[in-house]
């Protein structure tokens, strides 16, 4: 595996590049173009400028997160074939700078869910977090407006200003959308991108739903084992793989990560590794310390998984708290990311030498 960093750009991450170099662990960047809107076409020249700001502070720039898929292409709106004509020019501009990942998701109006972007917790920091309940009470059109106020000022991916400003008709464009429907554009997505893949060895990773079931009754289909097997047998071309984000999967109990990652060996593109403390069943969670103990997960089962299948990709730590004053986008502060990255990095030694 390789140790990297989630990085949102100069004009938009408080953490630097020459910070993250500094923590030692981390060796590259996943990075996007920030201010490119869905459906908008990337450059050459903005991706090789990228690219060449990561590597000017002894990093290297491991892929992609995200390419956004456009609102058309998952609803198969009118300008669906123009969309996917613009992202397979990027991912082949992509490919001719010798960047080969990409991680995206499939989800419907909302990219991820949280009640809370700043729920306190015992030690004194504060963590992103999700209530049913409180979901259940909430109007979705007023979901931005209840959760803007902990964002520090950031823009934060899946719930830009500009986006949100037009809810309303985002949730018309879905009406109607089931599962099945959902399954059917994503396939007629894959299958017309996947030629320039093959081209350029530029592999997919799809990234699970947050949380991995339905919320405000729009459909979720990167949920689970069985729906990823099936996403990959609609199809089944090696690039056409996932991101295993541990935290997503976590969401439902059900769902054995150990197990999950050893069953999708060859297809684990990306990984994101952290931990989730579970408070009343299913239905109220928070993100917790990497560390086992702090939260729900067994972070030790879950790296030996990856190791025991010997993932090569890269892997990132995810969602730290935000600890030591630090104020920066919520989930993605340096100083907690970075504990992660150090204790992830150990159990993989650990594991590597056990195995010796």
């Amino acid at each position: 595996m390789k140790m990297t960093m989630r990085w949102f750009g100069s004009k938009y991450d408080t953490v630097t590049l020459q910070q993250i170099r500094q923590t030692a662990y981390v060796k590259g960047v996943i990075s996007t173009l920030y201010n490119k809107m869905p459906g908008e076409l990337w450059t050459e020249s903005e991706i090789k400028a990228l690219k060449n700001e990561v590597e000017a502070a002894g990093l290297t720039l491991d892929g992609i997160e995200s390419v956004n898929i456009s609102d058309d292409i998952k609803t198969a709106g009118p300008n669906r074939d123009k969309d996917i004509d613009a992202y397979i020019k990027t991912l082949e501009n992509l490919g001719k700078n010798d960047i080969h990942m990409v991680c995206y998701n499939f989800m419907p109006v909302f990219d991820w869910t949280r009640t809370e972007l700043a729920r306190l917790r015992p030690d004194g920091s504060t963590v992103m977090a999700y209530n049913q309940k409180a979901v259940d009470k909430i109007d979705p059109a007023k979901m931005f407006d209840s959760i803007s106020g902990d964002m520090n000022g950031a823009v934060m991916p899946g719930w830009e200003p500009e986006r949100m400003a037009k809810i309303q008709d985002l949730f018309r464009q879905y009406e109607g959308t089931t599962e099945e429907i959902l399954f059917d554009r994503l396939k007629y997505f894959l299958e017309a991108i996947m030629p320039v893949c093959d081209k350029y060895d530029i592999n997919m990773a799809i990234h699970p739903d947050d949380p991995s079931w339905s919320v405000f009754g729009l459909p979720r289909i990167i949920t689970n084992i069985t729906n990823l097997q099936r996403m990959m047998k609609m199809v089944d071309n090696v690039h056409n793989g996932v991101t295993f984000c541990a935290g997503s999967y976590g969401t439902n109990p059900d769902n054995d990560l150990p197990s999950m990652i050893r069953t999708l060996k060859g297809r684990i593109h990306f990984a994101h590794v952290r931990n989730l403390q579970f408070n009343d069943g299913r239905n109220d969670f928070e993100e917790a310390a990497h560390l086992s103990s702090d939260g729900s997960f067994d972070m030790y089962e879950i790296v030996k998984a990856l190791y025991d299948i010997n993932f090569e990709g890269p892997i990132r730590p995810d969602h730290g708290r935000m600890i030591w004053g630090e104020k920066a986008m919520p989930g993605y502060g340096l100083y907690d990311r970075s504990l992660g990255a150090s204790y992830i990095c150990g159990l993989w030694e650990a594991i590597e030498k056990s195995q010796r």
